[in-house]
């Protein structure tokens, strides 16, 4: 971040209060942050960001050796995947040129929601993660966090984004592998994380370099016999803390007194964001996050949650409170780098930021107008079939209409035109080159590439 001298800090004071008196005469029920700074996240650990590095490439914590976390949460895909909806375990190649690979190692279903991004998730207000919060911080619960593990879950966890990275390898879908092919897919398919988190903790530390590496990254450890998941997983959380950290944009500069940062049409653009737009009443804070869950009507494509017709549908929030009054609620994502992380929406319904921004300012009639082109998914004859079956029904598509909480907002193509400058001025220029976050290689020798 940026240290000012006495005299800067001084116009800069004055230049934040202006700023702030702008935004708040336009949304006066609104608190604006000024930005985050390092005391939003936590405390930097090399050995266990290294660590962490290693393991976030390394498609040793796949049930078929096949599958890595960077798989569909690459950086050079805006940390996620480039695609709709991800293509896990069976898949071949990365981001958008990922295919749903063949025969009978093709892939057996698309991974139902699209692969959120990791930016700023490890900072501390984000307590729940996952597009349904399934995952949540929870001082009541026995590890701290409520969890679909239940009380299963691992005791030890440093933060929500650690507490993430423990899930993908229990999915059978994402990384896994189906029943009968692996020791680590069969324990997914009965539904014993446990024991999927104990075999992939045993894989890693049978490899020399590994427990090297454990033992630099918990010094006070006995390695390997006191490792378990949440140190593998904790790791992880160090690693895509530190690395995909993103609170250094023109937006952070202007707040922060430096007026030129942005643009004029962005400048204008932030007044219709936290103004007429009425884009701040969920994007609001820091991080342009409510962390709250709302209705927008997207668009309902893929395979779906098992919920609906035919099961296809995705109920979002219902699934994790059992309450109908939360259906086709999802979180509210962080805009933050919101530039790079498309396809947008829960499911990836939206390829372009300009139509999931319009989806916004009128949810009813972009539903009812989707153009399901713009759905970026591999093809497979399998699923093809069944990637729009809830969004052509009428009666679900009715039914999702129905859910929209938020009122068209009128705005003409030039004000959006500057919305959109703005929003793209919450891109920290730092991730715009992640090539350094990633390895040349990982401990266990397996590929990086496919």
């Amino acid at each position: 971040m940026i240290h000012f001298d006495l005299s800067s800090r001084l116009k800069l004071k004055t230049t934040i209060s202006a700023v702030s008196l702008m935004l708040s005469a336009l949304t006066p029920s609104l608190t604006f942050a000024i930005s985050a700074n390092n005391a939003d996240f936590p405390a930097r650990n090399a050995a266990k960001e290294e660590l962490g590095k290693f393991l976030f490439y390394d498609k040793i914590l796949s049930g078929n050796k096949n599958t890595s976390c960077a798989t569909c949460h690459h950086p050079l895909a805006g940390t996620g995947d480039g695609l709709s909806l991800g293509v896990g375990e069976g898949g071949r190649g990365l981001g958008i040129m990922r295919d749903t690979g063949s025969g009978s190692d093709a892939i057996h279903e698309r991974v139902p929601r699209n692969a959120p991004f990791v930016f700023n998730l490890g900072a501390s207000e984000f307590v729940r993660v996952f597009h349904d919060g399934r995952v949540e911080k929870d001082s009541n619960a026995p590890s701290g966090f409520r969890t679909p593990a239940g009380d299963a879950f691992l005791p030890g966890i440093d933060h929500a984004l650690a507490a993430q990275a423990a899930f993908p390898p229990t999915s059978n879908t994402e990384m896994a592998g189906q029943a009968g092919e692996n020791e680590v897919a069969d324990a997914a398919a009965a539904g014993d994380v446990q024991q999927v988190w104990s075999l992939l903790t045993a894989r890693v530390m049978a490899i020399d370099e590994y427990r090297t590496l454990f033992a630099k990254a918990y010094p006070d450890l006995k390695v390997p016999e006191e490792i378990t998941f949440a140190h593998l997983a904790n790791a992880i959380g160090a690693f895509e803390a530190a690395a995909y950290r993103a609170d250094n944009s023109p937006y952070d500069y202007y707040m922060m007194g430096q007026t030129a940062a942005m643009s004029k049409n962005a400048v204008e653009g932030m007044k219709t964001f936290y103004g007429r737009g009425q884009c701040a009443s969920c994007h609001s804070g820091k991080f342009q996050t409510d962390h709250a869950f709302h209705a927008l009507g997207m668009p309902q494509i893929g395979p779906g949650k098992g919920d609906g017709f035919e099961g296809h549908d995705d109920y979002g929030r219902e699934q994790v409170t059992g309450d109908a009054n939360d259906r086709y609620k999802f979180r509210t994502p962080s805009l933050r780098n919101v530039a790079l992380t498309g396809p947008w929406g829960h499911d990836g319904a939206y390829n372009t930021l300009e139509a999931v921004v319009r989806h916004h300012l009128d949810p009813q009639k972009s539903l009812s107008t989707y153009d399901v082109s713009q759905a970026v998914l591999p093809s497979c004859t399998d699923l093809d079939e069944q990637d729009f079956i809830v969004h052509n029904d009428e009666i679900s598509r009715t039914n999702l209409a129905s859910s929209i909480e938020i009122n068209p907002v009128a705005l003409t193509d030039y004000q959006i035109k500057q919305l959109l400058d703005f929003l793209h001025a919450l891109t920290d220029p730092n991730s715009l080159d992640l090539r350094s976050t990633a390895p040349k290689r990982v401990p266990s020798g397996l590929s990086l590439a496919d």
